[in-house]
């Protein structure tokens, strides 16, 4: 109880505050009418004339100064009113109002020990009736009689200081208003008496507690309407607080909520007849924590639905614009204000559901709820943005129904059939199916009649967001709840039904004039359209196809984004890419261990295969308006699903569908590698077309990957000389997954990068083509000559002088290959792979190598370098005939 009392008297102290700017603008209205009587009591005298130029305009009148803005009492505002004698000073500026001496002092004494007494006043009344019924010390009756008497003196004496006020002209020095908030603290304890009657003592019948509330509160609001915006705070917030303050063991939420009921309705009508938005503002937070408290200590459900359903029924009826008695709205406009005080109502009643486990009358009441929002926004165009709060209460409720474990109930037969295995049913499912349904169909026919009944296109966009997504999660939720997203028949023919209502209204909405907001709003129906079918693919296969139907969608939002060039589908396009990532990091293989042990046609192929189809249609349909982020986002995704699929594809094969092996061989290794240098020479091949910074970066780093791969893995990691990994037979084994393939293709990447790509990465790609090649053809020597295990260095002379002759013959196949391509590079090339030859058999075959080997070695380098200098002289360098060298001179 202290601590609420704290926190109300903070609210008043925030509320005093907000009338700071009030007060100093009246200050300020009366510091330049002070200023004007001292010269109004001189003499009249002639002043002389302004000195006029030939742009200045001529003399006027003086407007009189406006008349503050007082909501004390009309007399005061006829006394602003009344006509100040004009002199010449009335055509000069106002002086700026210099501030006393002692300002802190005058604040202090004139205004905030005030607002505290006032304050000291209704929590003195309220805490003496409760020292009275601790205590004992009197009777009852006695204290009503005491409180009433208390509250009608306080009353009166505010209505007698602000007569006097009246008459002795105190209403023009800024000061706080000791009447408002001696009234103020009068109709506080009146709330307190007669709630006290009622609720604890039983005095008063329903009735007649309800016409004494009404005539407190009609007293109120006719008191704030003289007393202006003070007594309306204090008084709310004091009539709030006031059963907090009382208290009681067993309380009456039937006469707790009546009270409140009465004290909301008076808070609503003075906010409309004054238009004041922060009296309606609070008095929709003090309901909503009206509603919250009592849920933990077990209130009674009936009367908080009356509450919610009374409350929100007054704020249709005075607070939302354009609506019954609410204030004007001028047509085109959307108003936040009356839609959140709806939203608050509607976030209790979600709050009511969930602590009352869902029981029937709280989802009855969401349901009208939600069904008067909708309505409400039908008749005002104001409250459309309520839409989404009420959306936003029914998806929630559905949502926490099926996720929530305390609705699964265990049963088992018992009796002749008790062994029979417990049964899991779900409780209150034909509740919720019928909450869902209600719901959805409602939101989806509203959303699709409502258009074109608009002048603001937002409005027409939150009617068609509304009508899609509704029934859209709220099919999703239930499919959750009912068959735990495995497959399902009678949802997947659901979602083909609103796949079709989809498609009509995009038709429909189509072949319409267009309004505002109408071709948003029929892009929204057409991506439902998209996204309800993606729904009846994932409903109709196995579980995992969620993944697959959210790549899916993105082909067709991108087409219809192509039809329809809005920025907003385009974006919604990259929400999805992001989801199937998060779906993916989530759980690499989509299914778990059903992923299956058939090469190729597994679950990695729809999971991986699938999304990166449908990205790369998507990319291609989005760049056809530009290339901006949402077309590079979707061709990123492309790529990376595409390389995902490939490399987890070989890693299942490689590995009997364990996909998560902590080790791999250099089989596996080496088609990975293959794998990013053909999907690099790809890329090159579609950068040369489209120029895309995608292409191009996506490039760099696959096959920087590529490189990488080959480097550190073939080369070092599981190279079987170091591993003695088993290669397998000749010529058709692991070394030529591992070296030969990667060579070939690393070799025609550094071909057709040579004039794209800067010299260093072109020579870098040329010179590991060449180690690879070397390496492939050493190892397959090795394996020649001694089987599937090559681990070690021991190497006979015969193998030795085979190491010679085959890089001899490499060296001449690149420098056959450089001539025929004309090539330098690979020339070049053949000369080190034959530098390198010449080296080791005169720097190792001479010493190692013994007996017929080592003549062999030397005898065919020699007559291979000969061949190579018969051909760099006959091809290359061949001698011209004198006629071309004379000819070649003459023209020099």
């Amino acid at each position: 109880m202290e601590f609420i009392g704290f926190m109300a008297l903070v609210a008043l102290l925030v509320i005093v505050v907000r009338m700071r700017s009030r007060l100093l603008a009246l200050e300020a209205a009366v510091g330049r009418l002070s200023a004007l009587i001292p010269n109004a009591a001189l003499p009249a005298t002639p002043a002389a004339p302004p000195i006029r130029t030939m742009d200045a305009a001529p003399p006027q009148a003086a407007a009189p100064p406006p008349a503050p803005v007082s909501a004390v009492a009309p007399e005061t505002d006829r006394m602003a009113a009344e006509p100040v004698l004009e002199t010449a000073a009335t055509t000069q500026p106002a002086p700026a109002t210099r501030r006393e001496y002692g300002d802190f002092e005058r604040r202090f004494g004139t205004q905030w020990v005030v607002w505290i007494g006032g304050i000291a006043l209704a929590l003195g009344g309220i805490f003496l009736v409760r020292y009275t019924i601790e205590a004992g010390l009197i009777g009852p009756g006695m204290r009503i009689l005491l409180g009433a008497l208390l509250a009608l003196a306080l009353v009166g004496l505010g209505e007698y200081a602000r007569r006097r006020e009246i008459l002795s002209g105190l209403v023009r020095f800024n000061t706080a208003h000791i009447p408002s908030v001696l009234t103020a603290a009068g109709t506080t304890v009146g709330y307190a008496v007669i709630y006290a009657a009622f609720a604890l003592y039983n005095f008063l019948s329903p009735g007649l507690a309800f016409l004494l509330l009404g005539a407190v509160a009609l007293a109120t609001l006719a008191a704030a309407l003289l007393h202006g915006p003070a007594l309306a705070g204090l008084g709310l917030v004091g009539a709030f607080v006031t059963p907090a303050l009382i208290g009681s063991t067993q309380p009456n939420y039937w006469a707790l909520y009546l009270y409140l009921t009465v004290v909301t309705a008076a808070a609503f009508v003075l906010a409309r007849m004054r238009l004041w938005r922060w009296l309606a503002i609070t008095a929709a937070v003090f309901s909503l924590v009206w509603l919250i408290l009592p849920l933990g200590a077990g209130g009674e459900l009936y009367p908080q639905t009356m509450f919610l359903l009374a409350g929100f029924a007054l704020a249709l009826a005075l607070i939302v614009s354009g609506l019954l008695f609410g204030p004007d709205a001028g047509r085109g406009r959307l108003d936040f204000l009356s839609s959140g005080v709806l939203a608050a109502y509607l976030f209790g009643a979600v709050l009511v559901v969930i602590a009352n486990r869902h029981a029937n009358p709280a989802l009855l009441t969401l349901f009208l709820l939600c069904a008067a929002t909708v309505g409400a926004a039908w008749r005002s165009e104001a409250a459309t943005p309520a839409l989404g709060a009420a959306a936003l209460a029914g998806i929630l409720i559905v949502g926490h129904w099926s996720v929530s474990d305390y609705f699964v109930l265990i049963s088992s037969p018992g009796g002749p059939y008790s062994a029979v295995p417990p049964v899991a049913r779900l409780e209150g499912l034909r509740a919720h199916l019928m909450f869902g349904a209600g719901i959805a169909l409602m939101f989806g026919a509203a959303g699709h009649l409502a258009q074109g009944r608009s002048r603001h296109p937002y409005a027409s966009m939150i009617w068609a967001g509304m009508a899609v997504l509704v029934p859209l999660l709220v099919l999703v939720a239930l499919n959750y709840g009912v068959a735990q997203f495995e497959r399902s028949i009678p949802f997947a023919a659901l979602a083909v039904v609103l796949a079709a209502l989809f498609g009509f209204a995009t038709e429909r909405l189509d072949r319409r004039k267009l309004a505002p907001g109408g071709a948003a709003a029929t892009a929204i129906f057409a991506v439902g359209a998209v996204a309800a079918l993606a729904l009846a693919l994932t409903f109709t296969l196995e579980r995992g196809w969620l993944t697959v139907a959210l790549a899916l969608m993105v082909p067709g939002i991108a087409w219809v984004s192509d039809k329809r060039p809005l920025p907003m589908l385009r974006q919604l396009c990259m929400v999805l890419v992001g989801l199937v990532i998060a779906r993916i990091l989530w759980d690499p293989r989509i299914v778990g261990d059903e992923v299956g042990s058939t090469p190729i046609l597994n679950w990695l192929l729809w999971g991986y295969g699938v999304p990166a189809l449908s990205f790369w249609t998507g990319g291609m349909i989005l760049r056809r308006r530009g290339d901006d982020l949402a077309s590079r986002s979707v061709e990123s995704a492309a790529i990376t699903f595409t390389v995902l699929a490939v490399m987890l594809q070989i890693r299942h094969l490689m590995n009997g569908g364990d996909i998560y092996r902590p080790t791999a061989s250099l089989s596996e290794i080496g088609l990975q590698v293959s794998t990013l240098l053909a999907m690099t020479l790809g890329l090159e091949h579609v950068r040369a077309r489209t120029a895309s910074i995608v292409h191009d970066v996506a490039a760099r780093i696959l096959g920087s990957f590529g490189f990488l791969g080959a480097l550190v893995s073939i080369g070092i990691l599981v190279n079987p000389v170091f591993t003695g990994e088993p290669v397998g037979g000749i010529f058709l084994n692991a070394l030529l997954l591992g070296y030969g393939i990667p060579a070939l293709l690393m070799a025609i990447l550094a071909r057709q990068i040579r004039k794209t790509r800067p010299a260093l990465v072109y020579r870098t790609a040329a010179v590991t083509a060449i180690a690879l090649a070397l390496v492939y053809l050493t190892l397959e020597v090795r394996t020649i000559f001694h089987g599937p295990v090559i681990a070690g260095f021991a190497a006979s002379d015969a193998e030795q002088y085979t190491y010679s002759a085959v890089w001899l013959a490499f060296g001449v196949a690149l420098l056959l290959a450089g001539i025929a391509l004309k090539s330098q590079s690979a020339r070049f090339a053949s000369a080190a792979v034959v530098i390198l030859t010449v080296a080791k058999v005169f720097l190792y075959d001479l010493a190692g190598v013994q007996g017929v080997f080592r003549a062999l070695s030397l005898i065919c380098l020699g007559l291979t370098l000969m061949g190579i200098g018969f051909l760099y002289q006959r091809l290359l360098f061949a001698p011209r005939p004198r006629g071309d060298d004379a000819a070649a001179r003459a023209t020099a």
